[in-house]
Protein backbone atom coordinates (compact mmCIF):
# COMPACT_ATOMS: atom_id res chain seq x y z
CA UNK A 1 0.00 0.00 0.00
CA UNK A 2 1.67 3.14 -1.14
CA UNK A 3 1.18 5.94 1.66
CA UNK A 4 2.77 8.45 0.00
CA UNK A 5 0.77 11.78 0.11
CA UNK A 6 -0.81 13.17 -2.78
CA UNK A 7 0.71 15.94 -4.50
CA UNK A 8 -0.36 19.92 -4.10
CA UNK A 9 -0.96 22.16 -6.43
CA UNK A 10 -0.07 25.68 -6.61
CA UNK A 11 -2.73 26.80 -9.04
CA UNK A 12 -4.99 29.17 -6.87
CA UNK A 13 -8.97 27.78 -6.41
CA UNK A 14 -11.76 29.54 -6.94
CA UNK A 15 -15.38 29.08 -7.40
CA UNK A 16 -17.51 29.53 -9.98
CA UNK A 17 -19.33 32.78 -8.14
CA UNK A 18 -15.59 34.07 -7.90
CA UNK A 19 -15.06 33.40 -11.27
CA UNK A 20 -18.48 34.87 -12.72
CA UNK A 21 -17.51 38.27 -10.91
CA UNK A 22 -13.83 38.49 -11.83
CA UNK A 23 -15.01 38.32 -15.51
CA UNK A 24 -18.08 41.15 -14.75
CA UNK A 25 -15.28 43.68 -12.76
CA UNK A 26 -12.93 42.55 -16.28
CA UNK A 27 -15.43 43.35 -18.47
CA UNK A 28 -16.94 46.90 -16.53
CA UNK A 29 -13.44 48.22 -16.20
CA UNK A 30 -11.81 46.99 -19.29
CA UNK A 31 -14.20 48.81 -21.81
CA UNK A 32 -16.51 51.26 -19.40
CA UNK A 33 -19.32 53.32 -22.09
CA UNK A 34 -19.35 51.53 -25.55
CA UNK A 35 -21.35 52.53 -28.67
CA UNK A 36 -22.68 49.47 -30.58
CA UNK A 37 -23.98 49.79 -33.86
CA UNK A 38 -26.54 46.37 -34.88
CA UNK A 39 -29.66 45.33 -36.26
CA UNK A 40 -32.06 44.55 -32.93
CA UNK A 41 -33.78 41.02 -33.15
CA UNK A 42 -35.27 39.22 -30.99
CA UNK A 43 -37.01 42.12 -29.55
CA UNK A 44 -39.17 41.47 -26.15
CA UNK A 45 -41.01 43.77 -23.82
CA UNK A 46 -41.94 42.08 -20.26
CA UNK A 47 -44.58 42.56 -17.50
CA UNK A 48 -41.73 43.95 -15.37
CA UNK A 49 -41.06 47.15 -18.02
CA UNK A 50 -37.54 45.75 -18.93
CA UNK A 51 -36.71 45.50 -22.50
CA UNK A 52 -34.16 42.62 -23.55
CA UNK A 53 -33.27 41.98 -27.53
CA UNK A 54 -30.17 41.07 -29.25
CA UNK A 55 -27.39 43.20 -31.84
CA UNK A 56 -26.40 41.76 -34.80
CA UNK A 57 -24.02 42.21 -37.44
CA UNK A 58 -23.22 39.65 -40.45
CA UNK A 59 -20.85 38.00 -37.84
CA UNK A 60 -21.81 38.31 -34.55
CA UNK A 61 -24.86 38.85 -31.74
CA UNK A 62 -25.07 40.52 -28.77
CA UNK A 63 -27.55 40.44 -25.92
CA UNK A 64 -28.94 43.85 -24.95
CA UNK A 65 -31.03 45.13 -22.11
CA UNK A 66 -32.61 48.29 -21.37
CA UNK A 67 -33.65 49.07 -17.60
CA UNK A 68 -37.11 50.31 -16.78
CA UNK A 69 -35.76 53.16 -15.38
CA UNK A 70 -34.10 53.62 -18.97
CA UNK A 71 -36.38 53.11 -21.20
CA UNK A 72 -38.30 56.47 -21.13
CA UNK A 73 -34.39 58.10 -21.97
CA UNK A 74 -34.19 55.98 -24.82
CA UNK A 75 -35.16 58.47 -27.59
CA UNK A 76 -36.78 55.82 -29.54
CA UNK A 77 -39.31 53.27 -29.52
CA UNK A 78 -37.29 50.00 -30.68
CA UNK A 79 -38.42 47.10 -32.76
CA UNK A 80 -36.92 44.36 -34.55
CA UNK A 81 -34.95 44.94 -38.03
CA UNK A 82 -34.37 48.15 -37.18
CA UNK A 83 -30.59 49.30 -37.76
CA UNK A 84 -29.18 51.45 -34.29
CA UNK A 85 -26.70 52.35 -32.30
CA UNK A 86 -26.77 51.76 -28.59
CA UNK A 87 -24.88 53.50 -26.25
CA UNK A 88 -24.12 51.69 -22.88
CA UNK A 89 -22.04 49.48 -20.42
CA UNK A 90 -20.48 46.42 -21.16
CA UNK A 91 -21.12 43.88 -18.35
CA UNK A 92 -22.15 40.34 -17.66
CA UNK A 93 -25.06 37.97 -16.35
CA UNK A 94 -23.26 35.57 -13.68
CA UNK A 95 -26.11 33.21 -13.52
CA UNK A 96 -25.89 32.57 -16.88
CA UNK A 97 -22.18 33.57 -18.17
CA UNK A 98 -23.60 35.78 -20.65
CA UNK A 99 -22.13 38.68 -21.57
CA UNK A 100 -24.58 41.70 -22.43
CA UNK A 101 -24.86 45.37 -22.95
CA UNK A 102 -27.08 47.49 -20.97
CA UNK A 103 -28.24 49.82 -22.96
CA UNK A 104 -28.89 53.84 -22.15
CA UNK A 105 -29.40 55.60 -25.40
CA UNK A 106 -30.83 54.22 -29.08
CA UNK A 107 -30.04 55.86 -31.81
CA UNK A 108 -31.61 55.44 -35.63
CA UNK A 109 -28.78 53.85 -37.95
CA UNK A 110 -30.61 53.06 -41.21
CA UNK A 111 -32.86 50.71 -42.26
CA UNK A 112 -32.21 47.10 -41.58
CA UNK A 113 -31.12 44.60 -44.17
CA UNK A 114 -33.67 42.17 -43.67
CA UNK A 115 -36.51 44.82 -43.67
CA UNK A 116 -35.31 46.54 -46.87
CA UNK A 117 -35.36 42.99 -48.15
CA UNK A 118 -39.01 42.32 -47.68
CA UNK A 119 -39.87 45.87 -48.51
CA UNK A 120 -38.43 45.44 -51.64
CA UNK A 121 -40.29 42.13 -52.00
CA UNK A 122 -43.48 43.54 -50.95
CA UNK A 123 -43.36 46.26 -53.26
CA UNK A 124 -42.71 43.85 -56.23
CA UNK A 125 -45.47 41.40 -55.29
CA UNK A 126 -48.29 44.58 -54.56
CA UNK A 127 -47.19 45.66 -57.89
CA UNK A 128 -48.39 42.53 -59.50
CA UNK A 129 -51.79 42.67 -57.72
CA UNK A 130 -50.97 39.68 -55.68
CA UNK A 131 -51.99 41.57 -52.44
CA UNK A 132 -55.26 43.42 -54.38
CA UNK A 133 -58.31 43.38 -52.07
CA UNK A 134 -60.47 42.52 -54.77
CA UNK A 135 -58.75 38.91 -55.17
CA UNK A 136 -59.51 37.89 -51.20
CA UNK A 137 -62.67 35.24 -51.04
CA UNK A 138 -65.39 35.22 -47.98
CA UNK A 139 -64.36 32.83 -45.57
CA UNK A 140 -67.47 29.78 -46.20
CA UNK A 141 -70.00 30.06 -42.80
CA UNK A 142 -69.20 26.44 -42.01
CA UNK A 143 -66.20 24.30 -42.85
CA UNK A 144 -66.95 20.56 -43.03
CA UNK A 145 -63.03 20.18 -42.93
CA UNK A 146 -59.95 22.55 -41.73
CA UNK A 147 -57.03 22.30 -43.16
CA UNK A 148 -53.77 23.11 -40.53
CA UNK A 149 -49.77 24.02 -42.10
CA UNK A 150 -48.34 24.58 -38.99
CA UNK A 151 -45.39 22.29 -36.72
CA UNK A 152 -47.01 19.17 -35.41
CA UNK A 153 -44.79 20.17 -31.77
CA UNK A 154 -45.70 23.19 -30.09
CA UNK A 155 -48.32 24.64 -28.57
CA UNK A 156 -49.66 26.45 -32.21
CA UNK A 157 -51.51 22.95 -32.86
CA UNK A 158 -53.26 22.76 -29.81
CA UNK A 159 -54.33 25.78 -29.35
CA UNK A 160 -55.85 25.81 -32.57
CA UNK A 161 -58.03 22.46 -31.55
CA UNK A 162 -58.67 23.66 -28.37
CA UNK A 163 -60.20 26.51 -29.84
CA UNK A 164 -62.18 24.81 -32.54
CA UNK A 165 -63.05 21.98 -30.48
CA UNK A 166 -64.73 24.37 -27.65
CA UNK A 167 -66.72 26.37 -30.66
CA UNK A 168 -68.05 23.86 -33.29
CA UNK A 169 -65.89 20.31 -33.41
CA UNK A 170 -64.78 20.31 -36.71
CA UNK A 171 -62.08 17.70 -38.94
CA UNK A 172 -58.72 19.14 -38.92
CA UNK A 173 -56.68 17.72 -41.05
CA UNK A 174 -52.99 18.52 -40.35
CA UNK A 175 -50.19 18.98 -43.24
CA UNK A 176 -46.71 19.16 -40.42
CA UNK A 177 -44.25 21.13 -41.47
CA UNK A 178 -41.25 23.03 -40.41
CA UNK A 179 -41.51 26.84 -39.61
CA UNK A 180 -38.41 28.48 -39.47
CA UNK A 181 -34.92 27.07 -40.63
CA UNK A 182 -33.07 25.46 -44.41
CA UNK A 183 -35.94 24.32 -46.27
CA UNK A 184 -39.02 25.33 -44.17
CA UNK A 185 -40.43 27.84 -46.76
CA UNK A 186 -40.42 25.14 -49.48
CA UNK A 187 -42.00 22.99 -47.28
CA UNK A 188 -44.91 25.53 -46.48
CA UNK A 189 -45.39 26.26 -49.72
CA UNK A 190 -45.57 22.49 -51.13
CA UNK A 191 -47.88 21.65 -48.16
CA UNK A 192 -50.52 24.89 -49.61
CA UNK A 193 -50.36 23.55 -52.67
CA UNK A 194 -51.20 19.79 -51.84
CA UNK A 195 -54.32 20.89 -49.80
CA UNK A 196 -55.01 22.54 -53.00
CA UNK A 197 -54.56 19.40 -55.30
CA UNK A 198 -56.70 17.05 -52.85
CA UNK A 199 -59.76 16.09 -54.79
CA UNK A 200 -63.55 16.02 -53.28
CA UNK A 201 -63.98 12.64 -53.59
CA UNK A 202 -60.21 10.81 -52.31
CA UNK A 203 -59.46 9.04 -49.69
CA UNK A 204 -58.97 12.78 -47.84
CA UNK A 205 -61.64 14.95 -48.16
CA UNK A 206 -60.12 18.34 -49.55
CA UNK A 207 -60.41 21.44 -46.62
CA UNK A 208 -63.41 24.33 -46.63
CA UNK A 209 -60.09 26.56 -45.50
CA UNK A 210 -56.90 26.68 -45.15
CA UNK A 211 -55.19 28.00 -41.40
CA UNK A 212 -51.47 28.76 -42.06
CA UNK A 213 -49.89 29.12 -38.15
CA UNK A 214 -46.34 29.19 -36.07
CA UNK A 215 -45.94 31.28 -32.68
CA UNK A 216 -44.08 34.11 -32.01
CA UNK A 217 -40.25 34.73 -32.87
CA UNK A 218 -37.56 37.09 -34.07
CA UNK A 219 -37.74 39.02 -37.28
CA UNK A 220 -35.42 35.54 -38.09
CA UNK A 221 -37.64 33.05 -37.10
CA UNK A 222 -39.95 34.28 -39.14
CA UNK A 223 -38.56 34.85 -42.57
CA UNK A 224 -40.00 31.88 -43.92
CA UNK A 225 -43.19 33.40 -44.14
CA UNK A 226 -41.55 36.17 -46.12
CA UNK A 227 -40.34 34.15 -48.67
CA UNK A 228 -41.43 34.94 -52.71
CA UNK A 229 -42.70 31.11 -52.98
CA UNK A 230 -44.74 30.85 -49.77
CA UNK A 231 -46.63 34.15 -50.74
CA UNK A 232 -47.24 33.02 -54.23
CA UNK A 233 -48.57 29.79 -53.31
CA UNK A 234 -50.96 31.62 -50.81
CA UNK A 235 -51.96 33.96 -53.63
CA UNK A 236 -52.73 30.73 -56.23
CA UNK A 237 -55.15 28.46 -53.16
CA UNK A 238 -58.56 28.03 -54.58
CA UNK A 239 -59.20 27.29 -50.92
CA UNK A 240 -59.24 30.08 -48.53
CA UNK A 241 -56.52 31.20 -46.34
CA UNK A 242 -56.08 32.92 -42.77
CA UNK A 243 -52.64 33.56 -42.04
CA UNK A 244 -51.90 33.57 -38.65
CA UNK A 245 -47.67 33.93 -37.99
CA UNK A 246 -46.44 35.50 -35.14
CA UNK A 247 -47.94 37.50 -32.52
CA UNK A 248 -50.30 40.78 -33.35
CA UNK A 249 -47.43 43.30 -33.54
CA UNK A 250 -45.68 40.73 -36.18
CA UNK A 251 -46.57 41.05 -39.59
CA UNK A 252 -45.27 39.17 -42.45
CA UNK A 253 -45.74 39.30 -46.58
CA UNK A 254 -48.45 35.79 -46.36
CA UNK A 255 -50.34 38.43 -43.86
CA UNK A 256 -51.11 40.40 -47.28
CA UNK A 257 -51.73 37.80 -49.62
CA UNK A 258 -53.82 35.63 -47.36
CA UNK A 259 -58.25 36.12 -47.37
CA UNK A 260 -57.59 36.79 -43.72
CA UNK A 261 -54.92 37.93 -41.47
CA UNK A 262 -55.63 36.59 -37.84
CA UNK A 263 -53.14 38.19 -34.96
CA UNK A 264 -53.09 35.02 -33.29
CA UNK A 265 -53.73 31.33 -33.78
CA UNK A 266 -56.43 31.18 -31.35
CA UNK A 267 -58.14 34.18 -33.12
CA UNK A 268 -57.66 32.10 -36.39
CA UNK A 269 -59.50 28.56 -35.06
CA UNK A 270 -62.16 31.58 -34.10
CA UNK A 271 -62.21 32.98 -37.43
CA UNK A 272 -62.78 29.54 -39.08
CA UNK A 273 -65.66 28.39 -37.27
CA UNK A 274 -68.36 30.36 -35.96
CA UNK A 275 -69.98 29.29 -32.05
CA UNK A 276 -72.52 26.24 -32.20
CA UNK A 277 -74.11 27.54 -29.46
CA UNK A 278 -74.41 31.47 -31.17
CA UNK A 279 -75.62 29.41 -34.35
CA UNK A 280 -77.88 27.37 -33.05
CA UNK A 281 -79.61 30.21 -31.14
CA UNK A 282 -79.12 32.45 -34.38
CA UNK A 283 -81.16 29.52 -35.91
CA UNK A 284 -83.82 29.26 -32.79
CA UNK A 285 -84.00 33.08 -33.40
CA UNK A 286 -84.26 33.04 -37.11
CA UNK A 287 -86.62 30.07 -36.84
CA UNK A 288 -88.77 32.08 -34.13
CA UNK A 289 -88.83 35.24 -36.80
CA UNK A 290 -89.68 33.32 -39.02
CA UNK A 291 -92.54 31.02 -37.44
CA UNK A 292 -93.89 34.56 -35.97
CA UNK A 293 -94.07 36.08 -39.36
CA UNK A 294 -96.23 33.23 -40.81
CA UNK A 295 -98.62 33.86 -38.07
CA UNK A 296 -98.67 37.11 -38.90
CA UNK A 297 -98.98 36.66 -42.80
CA UNK A 298 -101.70 33.55 -42.11
CA UNK A 299 -103.75 36.05 -39.56
CA UNK A 300 -104.11 38.40 -41.74
CA UNK A 301 -105.00 36.54 -44.44
CA UNK A 302 -107.76 35.22 -42.07
CA UNK A 303 -109.11 38.46 -41.54
CA UNK A 304 -108.75 39.57 -45.42
CA UNK A 305 -110.97 36.23 -45.95
CA UNK A 306 -112.95 36.68 -43.39
CA UNK A 307 -114.09 40.70 -44.79
CA UNK A 308 -114.39 39.01 -47.96
CA UNK A 309 -116.56 36.65 -46.59
CA UNK A 310 -118.94 39.27 -44.97
CA UNK A 311 -118.94 41.01 -48.61
CA UNK A 312 -120.11 37.94 -50.72
CA UNK A 313 -123.76 37.28 -50.64
CA UNK A 314 -125.56 34.70 -49.47
CA UNK A 315 -125.19 31.59 -51.88
CA UNK A 316 -128.44 29.70 -50.04
CA UNK A 317 -130.52 32.66 -50.78
CA UNK A 318 -129.02 33.50 -54.36
CA UNK A 319 -130.07 30.00 -55.21
CA UNK A 320 -133.35 30.03 -53.29
CA UNK A 321 -134.49 33.25 -55.52
CA UNK A 322 -132.90 32.05 -58.88
CA UNK A 323 -135.09 28.53 -58.54
CA UNK A 324 -138.06 30.56 -57.58
CA UNK A 325 -137.81 32.91 -60.61
CA UNK A 326 -137.31 29.82 -62.85
CA UNK A 327 -140.56 28.48 -61.31
CA UNK A 328 -142.11 31.50 -62.00
CA UNK A 329 -140.65 32.08 -65.64
CA UNK A 330 -141.87 28.32 -66.12
CA UNK A 331 -145.41 28.81 -64.98
CA UNK A 332 -146.02 32.04 -67.17
CA UNK A 333 -144.46 30.18 -70.28
CA UNK A 334 -146.83 27.34 -69.89
CA UNK A 335 -149.49 30.05 -69.77
CA UNK A 336 -148.16 32.49 -72.41
CA UNK A 337 -147.91 30.06 -75.14
CA UNK A 338 -151.89 29.39 -75.48
CA UNK A 339 -152.39 32.88 -74.60
CA UNK A 340 -150.05 34.08 -77.91
CA UNK A 341 -152.34 31.03 -79.58
CA UNK A 342 -155.68 32.78 -78.37
CA UNK A 343 -154.53 36.17 -79.51
CA UNK A 344 -152.91 35.80 -82.59
CA UNK A 345 -156.35 33.87 -83.64
CA UNK A 346 -158.49 36.63 -82.29
CA UNK A 347 -156.39 38.93 -84.46
CA UNK A 348 -156.71 36.71 -87.65
CA UNK A 349 -160.90 36.74 -87.15
CA UNK A 350 -160.68 40.70 -86.99
CA UNK A 351 -158.92 40.68 -90.16
CA UNK A 352 -160.84 38.32 -92.07
CA UNK A 353 -163.95 40.30 -91.12
CA UNK A 354 -162.30 43.43 -92.56
CA UNK A 355 -161.78 41.33 -95.66
CA UNK A 356 -164.15 42.12 -98.34
CA UNK A 357 -166.97 39.45 -100.19
CA UNK A 358 -165.11 37.70 -102.50
CA UNK A 359 -168.24 37.71 -104.67
CA UNK A 360 -168.68 41.52 -104.34
CA UNK A 361 -165.02 41.99 -104.97
CA UNK A 362 -165.17 39.82 -108.04
CA UNK A 363 -168.71 41.11 -109.45
CA UNK A 364 -167.17 44.97 -108.90
CA UNK A 365 -163.52 43.78 -110.99
CA UNK A 366 -165.74 41.93 -113.38
CA UNK A 367 -167.77 45.28 -114.22
CA UNK A 368 -164.44 47.78 -113.89
CA UNK A 369 -163.57 44.69 -116.47
CA UNK A 370 -166.38 45.20 -118.29
CA UNK A 371 -166.36 48.85 -118.41
CA UNK A 372 -162.68 48.85 -119.58
CA UNK A 373 -163.37 46.53 -122.47
CA UNK A 374 -166.30 49.09 -123.56
CA UNK A 375 -163.95 51.56 -123.46
CA UNK A 376 -161.18 49.68 -125.51
CA UNK A 377 -163.78 48.79 -128.05
CA UNK A 378 -164.83 52.46 -128.69
CA UNK A 379 -161.33 53.29 -128.23
CA UNK A 380 -160.85 50.74 -131.35
CA UNK A 381 -163.36 51.68 -133.56
CA UNK A 382 -162.90 55.23 -133.21
CA UNK A 383 -159.25 54.36 -134.54
CA UNK A 384 -160.37 51.82 -137.28
CA UNK A 385 -162.75 54.56 -138.24
CA UNK A 386 -159.53 57.34 -138.50
CA UNK A 387 -157.45 54.79 -140.27
CA UNK A 388 -160.42 54.23 -142.61
CA UNK A 389 -161.09 57.88 -142.98
CA UNK A 390 -157.52 58.30 -143.67
CA UNK A 391 -157.31 55.74 -145.81
CA UNK A 392 -160.18 57.31 -148.57
CA UNK A 393 -158.29 60.49 -148.07
CA UNK A 394 -155.66 58.30 -149.59
CA UNK A 395 -157.70 56.77 -152.18
CA UNK A 396 -159.14 60.10 -152.88
CA UNK A 397 -155.62 61.76 -153.92
CA UNK A 398 -154.93 58.61 -155.44
CA UNK A 399 -157.33 58.77 -157.82
CA UNK A 400 -155.34 57.13 -160.46
CA UNK A 401 -155.14 53.95 -158.54
CA UNK A 402 -157.93 51.19 -159.35
CA UNK A 403 -160.48 51.64 -156.78
CA UNK A 404 -161.31 47.60 -156.05
CA UNK A 405 -156.78 47.25 -155.59
CA UNK A 406 -157.23 50.07 -153.07
CA UNK A 407 -160.04 48.40 -150.93
CA UNK A 408 -158.44 45.36 -150.94
CA UNK A 409 -154.97 47.12 -149.86
CA UNK A 410 -157.11 49.14 -147.09
CA UNK A 411 -159.21 45.77 -146.10
CA UNK A 412 -155.59 44.30 -145.22
CA UNK A 413 -154.08 46.54 -143.49
CA UNK A 414 -157.64 46.61 -140.98
CA UNK A 415 -157.25 42.96 -140.35
CA UNK A 416 -153.31 43.70 -139.58
CA UNK A 417 -153.99 46.14 -137.48
CA UNK A 418 -157.01 43.85 -135.70
CA UNK A 419 -154.47 40.93 -135.43
CA UNK A 420 -152.12 42.97 -134.04
CA UNK A 421 -154.69 44.49 -131.48
CA UNK A 422 -156.02 41.10 -131.22
CA UNK A 423 -152.77 39.47 -130.29
CA UNK A 424 -152.26 42.26 -127.00
CA UNK A 425 -155.28 41.88 -125.43
CA UNK A 426 -155.46 39.31 -122.22
CA UNK A 427 -158.48 37.84 -123.18
CA UNK A 428 -156.91 36.18 -126.02
CA UNK A 429 -154.17 35.10 -123.69
CA UNK A 430 -156.79 33.65 -121.32
CA UNK A 431 -158.47 32.17 -124.01
CA UNK A 432 -155.71 29.93 -124.71
CA UNK A 433 -155.74 28.83 -120.95
CA UNK A 434 -153.55 30.91 -119.10
CA UNK A 435 -155.03 32.56 -115.38
CA UNK A 436 -154.51 36.16 -114.23
CA UNK A 437 -153.82 36.00 -110.65
CA UNK A 438 -154.71 38.64 -107.94
CA UNK A 439 -154.35 39.10 -104.18
CA UNK A 440 -157.60 39.77 -101.72
CA UNK A 441 -157.34 43.46 -102.45
CA UNK A 442 -157.28 42.85 -106.19
CA UNK A 443 -153.94 43.70 -107.11
CA UNK A 444 -152.04 41.65 -109.69
CA UNK A 445 -149.65 39.00 -108.51
CA UNK A 446 -146.66 38.53 -110.86
CA UNK A 447 -143.66 36.65 -108.75
CA UNK A 448 -144.20 33.66 -106.67
CA UNK A 449 -142.28 35.21 -103.83
CA UNK A 450 -145.17 37.82 -103.82
CA UNK A 451 -147.19 35.37 -102.38
CA UNK A 452 -147.37 34.14 -98.88
CA UNK A 453 -148.25 30.61 -98.01
CA UNK A 454 -152.03 30.44 -96.73
CA UNK A 455 -152.78 33.90 -98.29
CA UNK A 456 -156.28 34.12 -100.44
CA UNK A 457 -156.30 34.46 -104.43
CA UNK A 458 -158.52 35.38 -107.15
CA UNK A 459 -157.54 33.50 -110.45
CA UNK A 460 -159.23 34.78 -113.99
CA UNK A 461 -159.64 32.93 -116.50
CA UNK A 462 -161.27 33.63 -119.95
CA UNK A 463 -164.73 32.59 -119.14
CA UNK A 464 -164.34 34.24 -115.59
CA UNK A 465 -163.15 33.94 -111.69
CA UNK A 466 -162.84 31.86 -108.83
CA UNK A 467 -161.41 31.74 -105.64
CA UNK A 468 -158.17 30.18 -104.16
CA UNK A 469 -155.42 29.54 -101.20
CA UNK A 470 -152.32 29.45 -101.86
CA UNK A 471 -149.87 26.57 -100.69
CA UNK A 472 -146.24 26.40 -99.75
CA UNK A 473 -144.05 28.15 -102.79
CA UNK A 474 -141.49 25.54 -104.39
CA UNK A 475 -137.67 26.68 -106.28
CA UNK A 476 -138.16 28.04 -109.78
CA UNK A 477 -137.95 25.49 -112.18
CA UNK A 478 -134.98 25.56 -114.94
CA UNK A 479 -137.60 27.12 -117.44
CA UNK A 480 -137.91 30.54 -115.07
CA UNK A 481 -141.80 28.98 -114.18
CA UNK A 482 -142.64 28.64 -110.27
CA UNK A 483 -143.80 25.06 -109.65
CA UNK A 484 -146.17 24.17 -106.83
CA UNK A 485 -149.96 24.06 -106.49
CA UNK A 486 -153.04 26.55 -105.56
CA UNK A 487 -156.02 24.34 -104.04
CA UNK A 488 -159.05 25.93 -105.51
Amino acid sequence: MNDAPAPVSNLPEYTVSEIAGAVKRTLEGAFGRVRVRGEITEFKRYPSGHVYFCLKDEAAKIRGVVWRSAVARLGMVPEDGIEVIATGRLSSYPERSEYQLVVERLEYAGAGALLAKIEVLRQRLAAEGLFDVARKRRLPLLPGVIGVVTSERGAVLHDIRTTIERRCPRLILLWPVPVQGEGAAARIAAAIRGFAALSEQGPAPRPDVLIVARGGGSLEDLMAFNDEEVVRAATASPIPLIAAVGHETDTTLIDYAADRRAPTPTAAAEMAVPVRADLLADFQHQAARMSGALNRILQEQRLRLGRAERGLPDLPSLLGAARQRLDDRAGRLVLALPNLVAAKRAALVRVERDLPQVRALIASRRSALALQSAGLRAALRHAVAARLGAARQVFVRASDAPLSARLREARARLEGFAARLESVSHETVLARGYALVFDAAGRPLTRAEQVRPGARLRLRFGDGEVGARADAGTAASPGGRTQGKLPL
